[in-house]
Parts: C-alpha cells; structure tokens; sequence
C-alpha cells in the first residue's frame, strides 16, 4: 500500500513554500560587531536565503503536514518517486527557480556568499588553461634537461 501524501495538493505545497519564504525573510540571522562610535557591541541582522533543505525542515515541523517522523522525506515530490507525484512537477519546478533566484541575485548583489552561491547553483565557471581538453593521462611531459 502507497504511503498517503503527506501535502495533498499541489496549492498546499504552494501555499508551504509561500510561509516558508515569509518566515526565512522575517527571522534573520545575527551577526554582531562592535560599534564604533559607543563601543558597544551591536547585533547586525543578516537575511538568509532561501533552501531546499530549509523547506523540507519548514514543512516538516508545520502542523498542517503530518509526516511520518521515522521517515519524512519532502524529496519525494521533487523527485516524482514513482510517478507518484506527477501533479506536483510545476510547482516543484517554479519552488526550486524561486529558491535559485533569490541565491543568484543575493549573491551577485553582495547579499550572499557569492562563491557559495555560484558551487550551490552549479554556476562555477570552469576554463581548461593547462591540457587543451585532453585528459591528464594523456598528456606527454617532456623534461628539458
């Protein structure tokens, strides 16, 4: 027997993602300084960006969802496990385009950790100065004596 959906539709998935925006941008993180002019230490706020994984969390511990705690797993509808949740892939797609959003335009603002950003998102630029495409093992090394 298929486990329930744990979110029923789609909209309610929607609907998740929406308050977990809301909630990751009203609590930020602190970082604290000292202040110059009073000598005093001074709590910064930092905006944190939206994850995946912080999604997953977020639903998980909301009391409209009722995972299983032995095995909550959100990625099922990301990953339309056995074409199970096929009804989900457009809001699973717009989810992860909102959350690449708000870290690549973070980052290239200076909001984020722009190199952190660039690895999460898979947009390290990647140039081939030494080999010219061949593989290492293929490369001759003369020594010029």
């Amino acid at each position: 027997m298929p486990k329930p959906k744990y979110i029923e539709t789609p909209e309610k998935m929607w609907e998740l993602w929406t308050e977990y925006k809301e909630y990751v941008k009203n609590n930020p993180r602190y970082t604290y300084s000292l202040s110059n002019k009073t000598g005093e230490i001074v709590a910064v706020p930092l905006e944190c960006p939206l994850t995946l994984d912080g999604f997953y969390e977020f639903v998980c511990e909301h009391p409209d969802t009722k995972f299983d705690t032995e095995d909550p797993d959100l990625s099922d509808y990301f990953e339309n496990k056995d074409n199970r949740y096929s009804a989900y892939i457009r809001i699973c797609s717009r989810i992860k385009r909102a959350r690449t959003n708000d870290q690549v335009t973070g980052g290239m603002v200076g909001q984020y950790n722009a190199s952190i950003t660039q690895r999460l998102n898979n947009l390290t630029e990647r140039v081939d100065t030494t080999t010219q495409g061949q593989a290492i093992n293929d490369i001759k090394v003369t020594i010029i004596k």
